[in-house]
């Protein structure tokens, strides 16, 4: 016998069966007892809520020779014909791909002819958003005044996309998205039912990558059964079928932003990539970690609108405070647009590099509350003694349309009296010295220029972002010092400076590829 998937093998048929959807199931039964019966309804919700479900079950009810409580009996013959799809009293119809005049036509010349058996024609139409302009209109008579047997049930995604003159004719439901406690303990019901093992964490993650969907979330535990079958579900294996990434890595993640580490996050990112995580989740789980930082640090007493463990609570109250609100509501903003252009982009890496790295570089960006992030960047590293040079550097400086010399107060130093012997020849053989280098150094000293530092020492400045974050491991300098010293058999010692723009190495420092060949005496050794 072929195998059924779990979503079809544990469809409710009965109304005390159905979950989450307490407020319509009372309404129904309360309805099928007092004889109240409405000849159309409308049930509206997103995908995977119980519409269709609820529909064939009370189509069984107002058919069941033997109800109990508004509930049908699902023991007589008009019960299982429906249920396995042989009755003639139920006629289900997809409006996606039978949505013309001439498909609602048919029904409309159909419902003139009673029942063969039981009480009631049901006519329940799937997606009827779908369906053109004429084939509401041909509907719309009927729908208005059906025989006294015939029962329209209408279900849909979309119901912004129905007519107002269908919807005046119909009594609404609205289907709620299912908590995750419901659907969580419905996975752990049906996993004794089953016999198969689980930890309750993985189930929950389950019901939380559902997004309010049972059928979603039964099809995800399906698939992560068939994965691991015969073995325990974990956590872990969950995250790994699904692609998920472990929330100890969100937190990883914010601290390294919260450092302005560019280098250290596109390393985490390159592990996810390599683990084989699904990125557009990433994506959409970072942001909810970040929301739900957000939320620890807005109120008290948050725990229940925050779906996450104790244990899990405690650290996310200890990573809210390493940043203020406004950073909060920047990262969020961030990534929420990211999350809008990500689902379809063909290059989904480098649009989250770029988006990481807005997050560390808030000089990229021109609004308020990058403006604000930068302010209190500098007011930090003014604050620790930070020299006005090396602020400037971070990109932190020319806030506003002050230039970056006005801004801190500083002069173009004057020309020096004299340069080095090895410093000049550095600035003459560069470009040869950097067409040797190998990558990535040789593409990230491209743009480098060339200025004098403290005590005449060769000063490199780069762009501020991945060049300044690329030398600033000890590492890749020291290697940069040697490819240097051994172009010009000198033992060079250099410092590296770091600029957000071209206009701010002009009016800051002294440009030796342009003084170079000026009459200025030369220091000899």
């Amino acid at each position: 016998m072929s195998y059924t998937a779990l979503y079809r093998k544990f469809r409710p048929q009965s109304f005390e069966d159905v979950k989450g959807q307490e407020h319509i199931v009372t309404t129904l039964k309360n309805q099928i007892k007092a004889g109240r019966i409405g000849h159309a309804y409308l049930f509206c919700g997103t995908r995977g809520t119980g519409k269709t479900t609820v529909a064939k079950i009370l189509a069984k009810a107002v058919n069941c020779e033997n109800p109990a409580d508004g509930s049908p009996c699902g023991q007589c013959a008009l019960c299982r014909a429906i249920a396995s799809g042989a009755s003639m009293n139920v006629i289900e119809i997809d409006a996606a791909s039978n949505n013309g005049v001439d498909n609602i036509r048919e029904i409309v010349d159909e419902v003139s002819y009673s029942p063969a058996e039981g009480k009631y024609k049901v006519y329940i139409i799937d997606e009827v958003h779908m369906l053109s302009i004429g084939a509401f209109n041909a509907l719309l008579k009927t729908l208005e005044e059906p025989p006294s047997y015939v029962i329209f049930i209408l279900a849909t995604t979309e119901v912004h996309k129905i007519p107002i003159t269908i919807l005046s004719r119909c009594q609404r439901y609205d289907f709620k998205r299912i908590t995750i406690e419901t659907i969580s303990a419905r996975l752990q019901e049906l996993m004794r039912t089953e016999g198969v093992q689980a930890e309750e964490r993985a189930l929950r993650y389950i019901a939380k990558a559902a997004d309010g969907s049972m059928r979603d979330a039964l099809s995800l535990l399906d698939q992560c059964i068939a994965f691991h079958f015969g073995e325990e579900l974990t956590y872990d294996k969950v995250l790994e079928i699904l692609g998920a990434v472990d929330t100890t890595v969100f937190g990883r993640l914010f601290g390294m932003v919260l450092k302005e580490d560019v280098t250290g996050c596109i390393g985490l990112l390159e592990e996810i990539v390599i683990q084989g995580r699904e990125l557009s989740q990433f994506v959409s789980d970072f942001t909810w970690y970040l929301r739900n930082l957000l939320l620890v640090q807005s109120s008290d007493g948050i725990e229940d609108v925050i779906d996450v463990s104790t244990e899990n609570l405690a650290r996310l109250k200890e990573e809210a405070q390493m940043a203020d609100m406004d950073t909060l509501i920047r990262f969020i903003r961030i990534f929420s647009e990211l999350s809008g252009r990500i689902r379809y982009a063909a290059q989904k890496r480098i649009l989250i590099e770029v988006a990481l790295i807005k997050l560390c570089r808030p000089g990229m960006e021109k609004d308020t509350e990058s403006l604000l992030c930068r302010i209190r960047d500098l007011e930090k590293k003014m604050e620790k003694g930070v020299p006005a040079a090396a602020v400037q550097g971070s990109g932190a400086a020319g806030i506003g349309t002050q230039e970056p010399q006005k801004a801190s107060g500083m002069r173009k130093p004057e020309l020096p009296r004299a340069i080095p012997e090895d410093v000049k020849r550095v600035v003459e053989r560069w470009n040869s010295i950097v067409t040797d280098m190998e990558q990535p150094m040789k593409t990230y000293m491209k743009n480098a220029r060339l200025s004098l530092g403290g005590d005449n020492r060769l000063q490199i400045v780069v762009p501020d972002g991945l060049v300044s974050d690329y030398l600033k491991n000890q590492e890749n300098k020291e290697q940069l010092q040697r490819l240097i010293g051994e172009a010009v058999q000198r033992e060079i010692e250099i410092e590296v400076q770091a600029i957000g723009d071209s206009r701010e190495f002009e009016d800051v420092y002294i440009d030796l590829s342009q003084v170079i060949h000026m009459e200025i005496e030369v220091e000899e050794n």
